[in-house]
């Protein structure tokens, strides 16, 4: 099962990418989390990227694409994986493309979390202040303004793959609204679904 998580900061992707982690035995592959990892284990993709962050530049989608023709190689992902935070662009989703379908994959489908934004704004605040109330550290996330930038930088760089992926039959959306369970079932639900189509 190889799918595309998507949908704005918040929306609880990582809380169903975890779910679909323990359920199904397949990998969450986080793009940040992927490169730490190349570059920490100095391989020759990871030694690229480091040159290229270490002069202060954006790793290319050459670079990234390649660190997930390594990663999804390795023996956890055999049977598939979750990819998060990427791709973010239609460059990258088109790189994505042809490289699984240069190792013969393809993807099973991309689950779109859609929420309504100014709710999700007010989501994060209450999330915030839960946190204070428990005595724990606030994430820099949930810092409503910080918040609201990462949610504009969305909207214009991420939520152009939306269509892209429409247009290929591979978007499932889900209501990002309902409840974390109401939203774990309708995610069980598409996935039953494919599991027929494939």
């Amino acid at each position: 099962m190889r799918l595309i998580l998507v949908g704005p900061p918040g929306a609880g992707k990582g809380t169903q990418a975890g779910r679909l982690v323990e359920k199904y035995g397949i990998p969450q592959l986080s793009t940040g989390d992927m490169l730490r990892a190349a570059v920490a284990a100095k391989t020759p993709i990871g030694i690229k990227a480091k040159e290229v962050m270490d002069a202060g530049g954006l790793v290319s989608d050459e670079i990234v694409v390649g660190i997930i023709r390594d990663r999804i190689a390795e023996e956890d992902a055999q049977n598939g994986f979750i990819l998060d935070g990427f791709p973010r662009t239609i460059a990258q989703a088109e790189a994505l493309n042809e490289m699984l379908e240069s190792n013969g994959l393809k993807l099973n489908g991309v689950l779109e979390l859609r929420v309504d934004h100014s709710k999700l704004v007010d989501r994060i605040v209450k999330r915030a202040e839960d946190a204070k109330a428990a005595g724990q550290p606030v994430r820099k996330d949930d810092d409503p303004e910080v918040f609201k930038q990462r949610l504009e930088a969305y909207n214009r760089d991420t939520a152009v793959v939306v269509p892209f992926y429409e247009k290929t039959g591979l978007l499932s959306v889900i209501d990002g609204m309902q409840s974390i369970d109401e939203v774990t079932a309708s995610v069980e639900t598409i996935l039953q679904g494919l599991d027929e189509r494939v």
